[in-house]
């Protein structure tokens, strides 16, 4: 029955809010139509205004994957995260989530594949994909839309929030599947 519910709820909330929108507009006698296109237009400057940014952190990106970085730093790691069950495979999508969601989606789509769905590192990697942000993607896209420079402690928040989440991935990981 909750399902059910759920299922009616999930089909008819947008069609219903877009209905909101339209008939509180109207009652307030808002040209909808005409505010619509304008921030329809008002969506295309930012979008064009964050493209510089954009292909600056998929350059980083590229540049970071190519050279073979992520490759030495999980060689140096592998042996201390083994002791707290974390397994190699992992150390990709540490690295990667802050740079970027779809190249962690990637990375863990690689390990669930080579490994299988009920591997415990495919289970590790899906948890901390969810666990934490593309801080340096949020940093260069939003803060660059709106031309915010001073990212000294945006960047140290977020940096601090992606270890948080990774290490909080790997206790509940440790707790739930070892």
């Amino acid at each position: 029955m909750f399902r059910q519910v759920m299922d009616i709820l999930s089909l008819w909330a947008l069609p219903a809010i877009l209905l909101l929108i339209l008939t509180m507009g109207l009652a307030k006698k808002v040209p909808v139509y005409e505010v619509f296109t304008d921030g329809a237009k008002d969506g295309f400057k930012v979008a064009v205004n964050i493209i510089p940014y954009l292909v600056a952190i998929i350059v980083a990106i590229s540049m970071f994957r190519a050279s073979g970085i992520i490759e030495m730093i999980e060689t140096a790691l592998s042996g201390v995260l083994a002791q707290i069950h974390v397994p190699a495979d992992v150390i990709p999508v540490m690295i990667v989530r802050s740079l970027s969601g779809s190249a962690a989606l990637g990375v863990f789509s690689d390990i669930a594949n080579t490994l299988g769905p009920d591997d415990y590192a495919t289970k590790l990697s899906a948890i901390m994909v969810g666990s934490s942000e593309t801080t340096f993607y949020v940093l260069a896209v939003y803060f660059g839309a709106v031309g915010i420079s001073k990212l000294r402690y945006a960047l140290i928040v977020g940096l601090l929030a992606d270890i948080i989440g990774i290490v909080a991935a790997v206790c509940v990981c440790n707790w739930m599947f070892l």
